[in-house]
């Protein structure tokens, strides 16, 4: 598939990885990959957390517990991914065929090249911080194992009931390789599905805004004037081609953002209930550390579906504003009606929806981010 300028190399490179590009030969075994790794991880990670119930110190066990719901988000987003595979092919083939319509005046080519910039800027920024939050953690979790006097306190990065001995040396370096190569992908999987809809919803933005200088630019400024058919239709398919790519948008993702809200309420518990009984305790620097890394990676996922609805929603009042701006009243009564009815149009404002829910916006992330530091508070003064 050809999509010069409309996504990012990097974005194309782990999309292959994660077993999403059109075409890709390797998409079949790059999907058994992720399955298989997934399932081994979230096995043995939850015959750990049920083994250990009891005996582990409760923290400890809620940290192992936030690991496990992370796989399983990230695994959970990847399948629908897959299964919607037929929508994510037109989303990139409609970015394609965009690039090549739109670069027929210097000022749409412009517009395009700063969307698609700002598309790799936030790529390229979420796959280096969600990486750097886990070489952040596993730079941690070592810090504690040098400083263990005891080489059966060490601590793997992801804690399984494995089937072997892995305190023994060269088989804890190994699995500890294994586990932070294993973080790494799961890290910059994440990443890229959401850097992705960023990049879906800066294209949008960008047709958004070359469908607003045909409406300021069809009408003259002194004079009665009878706007051309293939103009008129030009604009209005136009219209309709935005809201049905966000449309599409909204059907990839929405049930995305149903289950990473869901596993975030689980992660804010959690994180919440190891910060306030963890106070006090022998090794709360590390605690502390691990819990805020978490804390920074879920909020920082939630602000960025936030961010796209909120976005997404504020770009798509400026098609109505900008028809109503334009001298519209100069043209004769029928086209007015045109205008008219595509002024009524875009007040149905264009949106990204949690499960058909509620819409994201910056507000429902402030509602989010209120109320875990409330949890967190009460956790605080309770224990």
């Amino acid at each position: 598939m050809e999509t010069i300028g409309a996504i990012n190399r990097s974005v194309e490179i782990l999309l292959r990885i994660c077993g999403l590009w059109t075409g890709s030969p390797y998409a079949p075994f790059c999907k058994l990959y992720w399955t298989f790794s997934f399932s081994i991880t979230i096995i043995l990670s939850f015959q750990y957390i049920i083994k250990y119930l009891q005996d582990t110190d409760l923290p400890e066990l809620m940290e192992t517990f936030s690991v496990f719901v992370v796989n399983i988000l990230v695994f959970c987003k990847l399948v629908i991914f897959w299964l919607n595979q037929r929508t994510l092919d037109e989303l990139l083939a409609i970015m394609a065929m965009d690039w090549k319509k739109n670069i027929d005046t210097d000022l749409n080519a412009h517009i395009m090249a700063k969307k698609a910039n700002l598309s790799r800027y936030f790529s390229n920024t979420l796959v280096v911080i969600y990486s750097g939050s886990v070489l952040a953690y596993s730079i941690v979790i070592l810090a504690t194992n040098i400083f263990s006097n005891e080489s059966s306190e060490r601590s793997l990065l992801i804690k399984m009931n494995l089937p072997f001995d892995s305190n023994r040396q060269f088989v804890h370096e190994f699995v500890m390789l294994n586990q932070l190569f294993q973080l790494l992908m799961l890290a910059s999987a994440d990443a890229i599905l959401n850097a992705l809809l960023i990049t879906m919803v800066l294209h949008a933005s960008g047709q958004i805004k070359i469908l607003c200088g045909w409406l300021i630019k069809i009408f003259p400024k002194k004079e009665k004037y009878n706007l051309q058919i293939t103009m008129v239709e030009k604009i209005i398919t136009r219209h309709q081609d935005i809201i049905a790519f966000s449309k599409k948008i909204e059907k990839l993702y929405s049930y995305i953002a149903l289950v990473q809200f869901l596993s975030d309420t689980l992660l804010i518990c959690g994180l919440g209930f190891i910060l306030a009984t963890s106070i006090g305790k022998p090794n709360t620097w590390v605690i502390l550390i691990k819990t805020c890394l978490f804390y920074f990676s879920m909020n920082l996922e939630a602000f960025t579906f936030c961010f796209a609805g909120e976005y997404l929603s504020t770009e798509s009042k400026i098609i109505g504003d900008a028809a109503y701006n334009s001298l519209w009243y100069e043209s004769t009564s029928k086209d007015t009606q045109i205008i008219l009815f595509l002024i009524m149009r875009s007040q149905n404002q264009l949106t990204i929806t949690i499960g058909k829910i509620t819409d994201m916006s910056l507000k429902r992330f402030s509602d989010i981010v209120k109320a875990s530091a409330s949890y967190i508070s009460v956790l605080l003064a309770m224990y």
